[in-house]
């Protein structure tokens, strides 16, 4: 049996799941049900949204920790629950050690979704979420259009490895910006439903999610670090479309528009 195989796959797997957009209590339990296929005498995993800490021992063998450190996390559910499948298969036997250490190499190489799948799914999610928050149909069109651009900007600045709040800031920026663009120009169109439509792509939905279910699963610590992490999200983004309307509001007082 070769123990570090064992838990360097262990490891290797909850760090894609961490870093794919996870719950810490699920990581935890991939890791822990992966060790428990040897029968150890002790299995332990301490998950934190930047960290993962486990350690094994039995009479057979030294006692063995691991650390590993998490800098980026994104948003990939698929590789999360390609992760988990894979997990159980091994558990179960339907896979050798070896064979699941190089499906989860594949697992980690997959590519993203294309660049135009993202950039149109960003655009329907601006449109229709306008439409939700009672924007009529000039607003959903111009609701699409700032949509397609916030997403191509969000595809510039990921390729390109940029903090998630720098690039919230100057998403939320640009949708203030064309949303008193296009208002200026097209009568009857609604300020407020384009920008609180066009924001909603941008708000940390897992990140709340995840920090809301951490806390209820006792997971106190990375329950209070994502709920942290949302909330200055939500700052970034506020803060990009407030600084556009404060220049807006200053300029239209004193007369320049």
């Amino acid at each position: 049996m070769n123990h570090k195989m064992l838990l360097k796959f262990a490891i290797k797997a909850g760090e894609i799941m961490l870093k794919s957009g996870a719950e810490t209590y699920r990581v935890e339990d991939t890791i822990i049900r992966i060790l428990s296929v040897y029968n150890l005498d002790v299995v332990e995993a301490f998950v934190t949204p930047t960290g993962i800490f486990a350690t094994i021992d039995d009479e057979t063998i030294e006692m063995i920790t691991f650390t590993k450190r998490i800098k980026n996390r994104s948003i990939r559910l698929d590789k999360v629950s390609l992760v988990n499948d894979l997990s159980r298969q091994f558990v179960a036997g339907k896979i050798s050690l070896k064979d699941a250490i190089k499906k989860l190499d594949e697992i980690d190489k997959t590519p993203p979704y294309p660049s135009y799948i993202f950039i149109g799914a960003t655009a329907f999610a601006s449109t229709f979420s306008t439409a939700v928050f009672g924007g009529n149909i000039k607003d959903c069109i111009i609701s699409l259009f700032i949509g397609i651009a916030l997403g191509s900007v969000q595809t510039f600045f990921n390729k390109t490895n940029t903090s998630r709040f720098f690039i919230d800031l100057i998403g939320g920026g640009l949708i203030g910006f064309l949303a008193i663009l296009f208002t200026n120009f097209i009568p009857s169109a609604n300020l407020d439903q384009i920008i609180i439509g066009c924001i909603m792509p941008l708000v940390p939905g897992v990140a709340i999610t995840n920090a809301v279910r951490d806390t209820i699963e006792g997971d106190l610590l990375s329950g209070i670090s994502k709920g942290v992490e949302a909330f200055f999200v939500a700052v970034s983004i506020a803060t990009g479309v407030g600084i556009i309307l404060k220049i807006w509001f200053m300029l239209k007082q004193g007369g320049f528009l």
